[in-house]
């Protein structure tokens, strides 16, 4: 009789796990820009393809894409949802990024440059993990305002 409600007890445990894993997992995966749903004003960049993956106990995040006068970009991002700052690599708009976890499907994200914040934003996966949006405002290298909404589409 213990042997039988350990393991239904460990069973259970495990299933909890495992959904936890799940729900957390929605932003994982490869996301390609849909540019019809997108509203991205003239000469902003174009993230055209995003990918999260595992990195250990951290999260990488690789873009590439194109800036505003059409120049291949390509940053990389290695860190947590934890709301801190992390290194970011080839964007040159931003040196540091952070992610924080609002809930399973969203994310707040802010992105500086010598310490100055130059993004910042919210990215929402819809209920059916289809679809990611990603809407930000802030300034470009000409210390103009910008916002953005870009919509993907899982791959």
């Amino acid at each position: 009789m213990k042997k039988r409600t350990i393991l239904l007890t460990l069973l259970t445990l495990f299933a909890a796990v495992a959904v936890s894993f799940a729900a957390g997992d929605a932003f994982t995966g490869t996301w390609k820009l849909n540019e019809a749903k997108s509203k991205i004003g003239a000469g902003g960049t174009k993230n055209n393809t995003v990918v999260y993956e595992a990195a250990g106990d951290s999260v990488k995040v690789t873009v590439d894409g194109v800036d505003g006068k059409g120049t291949a970009i390509h940053s990389e991002w290695t860190g947590k949802f934890d709301g801190k700052d992390y290194p970011l690599t080839g964007d040159p708009l931003g040196d540091m990024r952070s992610y924080k976890l609002i809930n399973d499907h969203t994310l707040a994200l802010t992105e500086k440059k010598g310490g100055k914040v130059t993004e910042s934003g919210r990215i929402v996966v819809s209920a059916d993990g289809k679809t990611r949006t990603v809407t930000v405002s802030g300034t470009d290298s000409m210390g103009m305002k910008t916002t953005s909404t870009a919509v993907y589409d899982k791959q």
